[in-house]
């Protein structure tokens, strides 16, 4: 039976270092705040809304909610996104996205100033993923797989890690993560050539191509470390991921349920980067 990585478990050890973090900044006068942009009051964004906010209070962490109407201009939106770039007491910004169809999305994410960037949506936060450069913040998901290989001490320099699917959300940016730690990196989509293959022979396999039970277990081989980053629903309605965990469990060394695994870890990485966005604010310039 494989090892079950559970994302409570990263979570608790690294609203922990947070909470250190806040409170050296808060020694210092400097209180951390991140703004939440929302747009209507779709019952997602709602409920990740209050998770959001629960999580940052219990690390010590202000959480300022901006709502703006579902019918909001596009000058407004923008508007508001430039005054939380100026607010000084404003350390990162979250826009929940999608946005609603009328609304220009690349307009909004040019206008959002890096430094604030804690979700890693501007061009300027990928830059400094694929450049190793400290600008902005990976994507919060992506950097989630990367806590969790690092707690559970699975070694990454020098292995061979397959990552499905190549969004800029995850595949790509996690691919550029796990470089950055001297992997072997190959990123593969549902085109590529003997994708089962290629996936067996990984010791990393990062599954996160968005089709539920995608990964099964052909393409699967003992000894490896799964990471399922998918998020879908199945025929009976019921929470699943990319790879069929079936499959997994009864054949690799360990893999992240879901759920119970990635996803639990992506708000406290949200969090430490406004943290960490309070303390670049905070040092001499």
């Amino acid at each position: 039976m494989a090892k079950l990585l559970m994302g409570k478990e990263v979570t608790a050890a690294l609203n922990e270092r947070i909470k250190s973090r806040v409170n050296e900044l808060k020694a210092k006068n400097v209180f951390p705040k991140l703004a939440v942009l929302r747009v209507g009051a779709r019952e997602d964004d709602l409920s990740y809304e209050r998770s959001l906010i629960k999580r940052c209070d219990a690390v010590g962490i202000e959480v300022k909610p901006v709502f703006l109407p579902e019918d909001v201009t596009q000058a407004e939106l923008v508007g508001s996104v430039r005054e939380l770039n100026e607010d000084i007491t404003v350390h990162g910004v979250l826009i929940f996205r999608p946005l609603p169809k009328h609304l220009d999305d690349e307009e909004v994410r040019k206008t959002l100033h890096t430094r604030k960037d804690i979700d890693g949506i501007t061009d300027g936060s990928l830059a400094g993923v694929y450049s190793g450069a400290n600008l902005g913040y990976p994507p919060c998901t992506a950097e989630a797989c990367i806590e969790i290989l690092n707690h559970y001490g699975v070694e990454i320099e020098g292995k061979k890690c397959v990552v499905v699917g190549r969004s800029l959300v995850i595949g790509k940016p996690v691919s550029m993560m796990l470089l950055g730690k001297n992997a072997t990196v190959t990123m593969c989509h549902s085109r590529t050539r003997d994708l089962a293959g290629i996936c067996r022979d990984a010791d990393i396999l990062i599954a996160a191509i968005g089709k539920a039970g995608f990964i099964k277990a052909e393409h699967l081989s003992r000894g490896q470390t799964v990471i399922d980053v998918g998020i879908n629903v199945d025929e009976n309605g019921k929470l699943t991921g990319d790879v069929k965990f079936d499959d997994a469990e009864n054949l690799v060394e360990a893999v992240t349920p879901v759920p119970g695994g990635v996803g639990t870890v992506t708000t406290s990485v949200l969090a430490s980067h406004v943290a960490e966005a309070a303390f670049r604010a905070s040092m001499p310039k």
